[in-house]
């Protein structure tokens, strides 16, 4: 499988786009006001400790104070050393901090909604072929690694440079990796270790230690996987520091990395820009006809499967299970690009055939195997739903590009003009009750007051006899279809 990646750099805004065989799999978008957190090391000061959530909420200098949960500290954290762990029966939050105290934390989630970040004491500095984890003796291989002899030549020369208090954790990027360039990787990674530690004895009261690459050099350092056919970037700046990143660290994308000079807006290549603006959509359209329904709420995100305008060819369980293999390709494609995140339930078109639903359930392990985000998939429920997750650290695409509907509020759907129309009569009545008043004035959007005028003029003239006022519509055009004043005149 090739791939592209695709660089475009504003001076508010990086977007990268990773394009497989000509189409788009992945968008990631950074703005310069809203940098990614994920990665940051800081020393932050632990505000509040709640025993009954067993966690503490901890002051790293953003507007929403960030969350730390006990099972994220309790062998990570500096100060616990004396404890005897094996006599706590669970993390015992308000043993391991309290109130006022200043510690070392990462952030593993970005802030999402109105939740604030997730932090851990469990801190990783990633390069290109390991991962360095402190205060650990412990070595491991990426599980993608399949290759036994590999495995153990890869855990052989690491362990060379790990001793009781430095660890790696070996990425799949290391497979076939020289010994000098795992050496130089543990060196590298040692020596950030000890600035890092330099600056936490500056920045005791608290402070940024360590922040993560920028996204563009972040995607090179963490890409797997996929052989990269090339790297257009259409920033010389932007070029220039990449270029002297892939030199020093991953040496063999030197020569596919470009600088793009082309009349055409680089995301115009591939169609990118429609892609996006296309994954914004509720529904996605399947090549055979059928169609994909995503609802993203804050809970979990739920997909329905439709067979569309899809008819077939043989018969009905024939087309159902047609439709639901198409469309497990498409659904892995789109949390990908859509970077959706955390619980997701599919509904598929039910299938009687026990042997279809295992084949479309073998078909979305395959597909979701191509995704960085480690996902888990728990099968058929009893309700025919497929149940998976997949791990969340950055908002998914829609957060980021669109904000709540100031007249739906996030439900997707307004009163209508025959709903508001019934609200404003009851509200005449109400006030008429509570005030004195000599006659109505009703300011509403223009649809609602047509219809008032026209469809709903009897039932008008029905309650000024009623109240015994005068009621006259005025259309004020700024006015949603949802808002109106009743005014006494």
């Amino acid at each position: 499988m090739s791939a592209e990646i695709l660089v475009n750099v504003t001076p508010s805004e990086t977007r990268v786009a990773l394009v497989e065989n000509g189409i788009l799999q992945e968008v990631h978008i950074e703005r310069q006001e809203r940098r990614g957190l994920v990665g940051n090391v800081y020393v932050g000061k632990v505000n509040r400790v709640l025993p009954g959530m067993q966690a503490a909420f901890v002051d790293i200098g953003l507007d929403k104070a960030a969350f730390l949960h006990a099972s994220d500290i309790i062998t990570r954290i500096d100060n616990v050393e004396e404890l005897d762990r094996d006599q706590l029966p669970s993390p015992d939050i308000s043993r391991l901090v309290r109130q006022g105290q200043h510690i070392m934390v990462q952030v593993v989630k970005d802030p999402l909604g109105t939740k604030g970040a997730r932090l851990t004491t469990d801190i990783t500095i990633p390069s290109r072929y390991l991962v360095l984890m402190p205060r650990s003796n412990h070595v491991g291989v990426s599980q993608r690694i399949e290759s036994e002899p590999e495995r153990d030549r890869l855990r052989s020369v690491v362990t060379q440079f790990s001793d009781e208090n430095i660890g790696f954790i070996v990425r799949t990027a290391a497979e076939g990796a020289a010994k000098e360039a795992l050496e130089q990787d543990a060196l590298f990674l040692r020596k950030l270790w000890g600035k890092i530690q330099e600056r936490k004895k500056k920045h005791a009261k608290g402070g940024v230690l360590y922040e993560d690459l920028n996204l563009a050099a972040r995607i090179l350092r963490d890409f797997v996987g996929v052989e990269i056919e090339r790297i257009r970037v259409d920033s010389r700046l932007s070029f220039q520091l990449l270029h002297e990143f892939v030199e020093e660290f991953v040496p063999q994308l030197a020569p596919r990395l470009e600088y793009y000079e082309g009349e055409r807006p680089i995301f115009d290549l591939f169609d990118v820009e429609n892609e996006i603006q296309r994954a914004l959509d509720r529904r996605v359209q399947l090549k055979s006809g059928g169609t994909l329904v995503i609802d993203q709420t804050e809970a979990m995100t739920t997909i329905d499967i439709n067979t569309g305008a899809f008819v077939g060819h043989r018969n009905l369980e024939e087309t159902i299970f047609n439709t639901n293999t198409e469309a497990t390709q498409a659904i892995a494609r789109q949390l990908r690009l859509r970077n959706l995140g955390g619980i997701i339930i599919i509904d598929f078109i039910d299938m009687q055939n026990d042997d279809h639903k295992r084949r479309v359930l073998h078909s979305l392990e395959l597909a979701l195997a191509k995704d960085h985000a480690k996902t888990s998939i728990s099968g058929f429920t009893s309700l025919g739903l497929v149940e998976l997750t997949r791990k969340r650290t950055r908002e998914s695409l829609e957060h980021i590009l669109s904000c709540e509907c100031p007249v739906c509020k996030g439900r997707g759907s307004m009163k209508t003009v025959e709903t508001v129309c019934y609200e404003i009569m009851r509200e005449i009545v109400r006030v008429n009750r509570a005030y004195a008043a000599d006659q109505f004035v009703v300011y509403a959007s223009a649809a609602v007051a047509e219809r008032l005028l026209n469809e709903e003029s009897h039932g008008l003239a029905e309650l000024e006899v009623f109240v015994g006022k005068q009621i006259k519509v005025q259309i004020e055009p700024l006015y949603h279809q949802e808002q109106f004043d009743v005014v006494m005149m």
